[in-house]
């Protein structure tokens, strides 16, 4: 009896231990299988907060899309309307010329590297801000360029009367040599006022009348200018054209834009067959470049502005 009731008193805290043992062995592996089944479904699943990320960045990708769209029309809208607006100013003259400052594509350059790091954010919020900025500068430019060309409605058949085009034929642009400004003398070799702009073509190249006018004065006489036309366009317009070697006008002749008035030379004092083509404004010679809107497109006018910058040499 007594070996009995001391085996049965061992027994219990084995048992116990046991037990204790196979609940630690289960909550570990429970714990096991629950991390298993996170990781499995991490890897297959979302969570609750990565899907809402996701969500929110395809939203935010969709809307940047959707302003980027908007933005390339409006930036297209813009473009023809500045060069509408800008066509109209160069009509009239009331505006300066252009400006070709390198330092604009340097700019677009530096904000291209200052945007390319930055966040989704932070793009969407510069872009909101800039077609805004857009819409508004947009508004103002329909209201200027309806405004001007209400005034171009009123001057009406005025516009023939401003010289608009050039005194030759010159589609390449590479006829003109010598601009408006501080040059060069070709005999004095003295740095003079050149209130024109020359062209070097051959003698006997044809002249036109670059608008509408009336035939003010034809100079034969052997002077510094050589054979010269002057026509008085009204509006205060006149323009001249020298060192011809033949006339084919007369004083108080009606001539149109595009008429033949004359053949350039090498008459006066010149230092190869050119012509020297002036436009004045109110007794004041200004720019002819400026005066060649109706046949040349910006990039033209550009081009024909750095080839005529490039030379300091006159020809009279």
């Amino acid at each position: 009896m007594a070996t009995t009731k001391h085996t049965s008193r061992t027994s219990k805290p084995r048992s116990r231990k046991k037990q204790l043992l196979q609940l630690l062995i289960s909550f570990f592996v429970w714990i096991g299988a629950a991390v298993l089944y996170y990781v499995g479904f991490s890897i297959f699943f979302d969570t609750p907060m990565e899907y809402e990320m996701k969500h929110e960045t395809d939203r935010l990708r969709s809307e940047y899309e959707t302003l980027t769209q908007r933005y390339d029309t409006l930036m297209l809208v813009l473009e023809n309307l500045s060069e509408r607006d800008r066509g109209v100013f160069r009509s009239l003259f009331e505006s300066d010329p252009y400006d070709f400052d390198t330092e604009y594509e340097k700019q677009r350059n530096l904000t291209y590297d200052a945007i390319f790091n930055r966040s989704t954010r932070a793009l969407k919020r510069d872009l909101t801000g800039r077609i805004q900025a857009m819409e508004e500068q947009m508004e103002e430019l329909s209201e200027s360029y309806l405004a001007l060309d209400n005034e171009i409605q009123r001057v009406g058949e005025g516009c023939n009367q401003i010289p608009a085009i050039q005194p030759v034929n010159n589609k390449q642009l590479t006829l003109l040599t010598t601009s408006y400004g501080m040059r060069i003398h070709p005999f004095y070799k003295t740095l003079q006022s050149h209130q024109g702009v020359d062209y070097a073509i051959p003698e006997g190249t044809r002249v036109f009348a670059t608008a509408d006018g009336t035939v003010r004065d034809v100079s034969r006489r052997n002077s510094t200018s050589g054979q010269t036309v002057v026509i008085d366009h009204g509006n205060g317009y006149e323009t001249s054209y020298s060192h011809l070697s033949k006339i084919s006008v007369t004083k108080g002749q009606r001539v149109r834009r595009g008429d033949i008035i004359a053949l350039s030379g090498d008459t006066g004092l010149s230092l190869a067959p050119h012509l020297h083509y002036e436009v004045r404004l109110k007794g004041v010679r200004v720019d002819p470049i400026h005066y060649f809107f109706m046949e040349l497109k910006p990039s033209e006018y550009q081009r024909l502005m750095r080839i005529a910058q490039s030379g300091m040499q006159a020809f009279d």
